[in-house]
């Protein structure tokens, strides 16, 4: 989480924004982003996409598992259980198979192809790293 949360720091010190200015922008209040300035929370799947859309970075770099972000044109992400599934048919893996890369729960995935949930950060973190080997764009479709 520190990790995000200095990333998230030093985006908006770039930008020159207070907490409250980006909590106006994200649609998330004040008191939520400073939570994730201060480490003591993660945003959720939605409000991830929007601080990297807003600052026009990818999500891997919001999130401290990349050093750099290339400039980059991203694309709207389609709905998560579609993209969940495409790219589970792309990677030719099974939901068990991710289960037993990940250990998250078979069900829990299952809803995420149901579009009944989205994951949270640190599941989207597991999937890309562990699961696909790939990065957390294209995990959900920001990538062009």
């Amino acid at each position: 989480m520190s990790n995000l949360s200095e990333r998230l720091s030093e985006l908006m010190f770039d930008e020159g924004l207070n907490m409250t200015q980006l909590g106006d922008i994200l649609g998330c209040g004040e008191a939520a982003v400073s939570r994730y300035c201060a480490g003591a929370a993660l945003p959720t799947y939605e409000f991830l996409i929007k601080i990297a859309d807003y600052f026009k970075v990818t999500c891997d770099f919001v999130l401290g598992l990349e050093d750099e972000s290339k400039a980059k044109n991203f694309a709207a992400p389609p709905p998560f259980d579609r993209q969940f599934k495409k790219v589970c048919e792309e990677c030719k893996i099974s939901r068990y198979k991710l289960h037993k890369k990940t250990g998250i729960a078979e069900s829990v995935m299952r809803y995420w192809a149901q579009g009944k949930t989205k994951p949270s950060v640190p599941n989207l973190i597991l999937l890309a790293e562990k699961g696909f080997g790939c990065t957390v764009d294209f995990l959900v479709g920001r990538e062009i």
